[in-house]
C-alpha cells in the first residue's frame, strides 16, 4: 500500500490506506519534473530507499526501511554539473547542496525516495524527500512533508515495497 500524496485546493493531504494525514508540498504543485530547483513534487510513485535521522533529538523511528543516522558533515548534492548530483555528500563540498543537519526541525527525520536514482540524470530533481513539516504546513522545495508524529506513525505502518506517490487530481 503506497503512501499517496495530493493537492486539495491550497492544501495537501498524505493516504495511507484508510489512514489520511495533512501535508505539505512543493511550491510548484505536482507535474512531471522540469529542472532543478522548479519546486514541483515529481508526479509519479518514488520507493522508499532508507530513512536518516538526528539521533541527537530523537530516537530511531520504528520502521521495516533501512536506517542511518544524521552527521553532522552530511549533505545533499543538488548541483547538477557534479558528478555526484543527487546522491549524499560528506561536508565541506564544493559544489551546490543541502546541508542534511538543520537549525530547524525539518530533517530530523527523512525518508529518501528514489526518485531520479536509477540511474541519476542531471537536472532532473535533487533531493526529493518526506520530511517534518514546518509548522504551518508551509510549501517545500518540491518534497513531501508530514507532522513529525505522523511520518512517525506512517513509517511505523509502512510495509516493505511501499512507495511515496504524487498525484494530481
Amino acid at each position: 500500500m503506497d503512501l499517496v500524496v495530493t493537492r486539495q485546493g491550497s492544501d495537501w493531504q498524505a493516504r495511507h490506506g484508510e489512514r489520511i494525514w495533512r501535508a505539505a508540498g512543493g511550491r510548484g504543485g505536482i507535474a512531471p519534473k522540469r529542472a532543478e530547483g522548479d519546486g514541483i513534487s515529481p508526479l509519479g510513485c518514488w520507493p522508499i530507499r532508507r530513512v536518516l535521522y538526528r539521533a541527537d533529538k530523537i530516537a530511531a523511528p520504528v520502521t521495516v526501511f533501512p536506517m542511518a543516522a544524521i552527521a553532522p558533515d552530511d549533505g545533499w548534492c543538488d548541483a547538477p554539473e557534479a558528478v555526484e548530483y543527487n546522491r549524499p555528500v560528506r561536508l565541506p563540498f564544493a559544489f551546490s547542496h543541502e546541508r542534511m543537519w538543520r537549525d530547524d526541525d525539518l530533517y530530523d527525520i527523512v525518508v529518501v525516495l528514489g526518485q531520479n536514482d536509477d540511474p541519476v540524470v542531471p537536472g532532473r530533481g535533487s533531493a526529493v524527500f518526506l520530511h517534518v513539516a514546518r509548522p504551518d504546513y508551509g510549501p517545500t522545495a518540491g518534497c513531501a512533508a508530514l507532522a513529525r508524529g505522523d511520518l512517525l506513525e506512517f513509517l511505523a505502518r509502512a510495509a516493505p515495497g511501499t512507495r511515496l506517490c504524487f498525484r494530481d487530481n
